[in-house]
């Protein structure tokens, strides 16, 4: 007797076995066009890089060449330009022997001569400058601090000029000290970051505030520099203080902008963002 049923699960099988046969074939169809196509995506991949890599290698030539060209045409604009001139480096906290570094292979071929290098205690020792103030009004240094502003009017002159008491103090306002005090005739400021609480930078602000006046009212070139990795950018506050500066004098372009600021041009030079160009203008560069 014929059984509705058994036909109906017979059929359904039947039609089971239909529908996975098909999606096997679909599925090692597939496979084999996934597979051909990851193979051109991988090759389309690999000629990719190794272009990216050619245009990388193009341009790392032709830096390096530009740097050596640079290195070597240095020596010609700046020669001569610093003839006789005594430069001091003054550093607004810590020294950097590395930045010390730069500003010595700037000078190089240019006549000038780094005479002395010194690096401001922060904060200030009232204390020991008071002591060592004599009979003048700095003698009151320790319970009037708000002193600090003329005190270090006085002694950024007298980095320029000379004078007796830059001498008698250097050893309680400096913390190092390698050649002379001075006169310079011209100086490199590094205003170094640093965290201070409040009354220290209170104190400090007065002194490096004082001197920056004492320094710029010689009119004599004052440069503030920093490297490219300088983080926070001194640059603003250089600018405040009416000094030109270099944010880039771990460059060659910056050891040529801060010689040409060393010899008159004034602005802010370099390639952070508060630089006005890259180096003075060819009136000065050319001179």
């Amino acid at each position: 007797m014929f059984d509705f049923r058994y036909h109906a699960v017979s059929l359904a099988a039947v039609l089971v076995a239909l529908a996975v046969g098909v999606l096997l074939g679909v599925a090692i169809g597939d496979a084999g066009l996934v597979s051909s196509a990851e193979k051109q995506v991988r090759a389309s991949l690999r000629d990719d890089v190794r272009g990216a890599q050619a245009k990388e290698q193009e341009a790392t030539d032709q830096l390096q060449a530009e740097k050596r060209y640079s290195r070597a045409s240095y020596p010609f604009v700046v020669a001569g330009r610093l003839q006789g001139a005594k430069v001091g480096l003054l550093f607004l906290g810590e020294p950097d022997e590395e930045i010390a570094d730069d500003v010595r292979a700037a000078l190089e071929a240019t006549g000038g001569e780094l005479t002395g290098t010194l690096a401001l205690r922060q904060p200030p020792d009232t204390a020991a400058l008071a002591a060592n103030a004599g009979s003048s009004r700095y003698s009151q240094l320790d319970t009037s601090p708000a002193l600090l502003g003329s005190f270090g009017r006085t002694i950024g002159r007298q980095m320029i000029l000379g004078g007796q008491l830059l001498r008698g103090e250097a050893d309680a306002l400096f913390t190092t000290r390698a050649g002379g005090l001075g006169p310079f005739d011209a100086v490199v400021v590094v205003r170094v970051p640093r965290v201070l609480n409040a009354e220290e930078a209170a104190n400090t602000n007065l002194l490096e505030d004082g001197l920056m006046a004492g320094l710029t009212k010689t009119r004599s070139p004052i440069v503030g520099v920093e490297t490219t990795a300088t983080t926070p950018s001194q640059v603003a506050w250089y600018r405040s203080h009416g000094l030109s500066s270099v944010d880039n004098v771990d460059e060659t372009a910056g050891h040529a902008a801060l010689v040409l600021a060393l010899a008159g041009a004034q602005g802010s030079f370099g390639s952070g963002p508060d630089a006005g160009s890259l180096l003075p203008g060819p009136e000065l560069a050319a001179g």
